[in-house]
């Protein structure tokens, strides 16, 4: 079975992107992309159901060292 080479962080809450970097750092992985993703809420008007835009994470894909 291969090792699995690419892991994906999230910056976790309360956690600095500085920090985010400094844990990828630590279990041998190394950034590579950037990604903030949005976090979405379902909101009912007038009996039709949207989702609504409520925040975001931010995401780093990295690769093993």
């Amino acid at each position: 079975m291969a090792k699995k080479n690419k892991k994906r962080f999230e910056v976790r809450d309360n956690e600095s992107i500085d920090q985010c970097l400094e844990r990828i750092n630590n279990e041998g992985y190394t950034p590579v992309r950037r990604a903030e993703e949005p976090i979405f809420q379902e909101v009912v008007h007038n009996g039709e159901k949207n989702l609504e835009p409520v925040g975001r994470i931010i995401v780093f894909h990295a690769v093993k060292d």
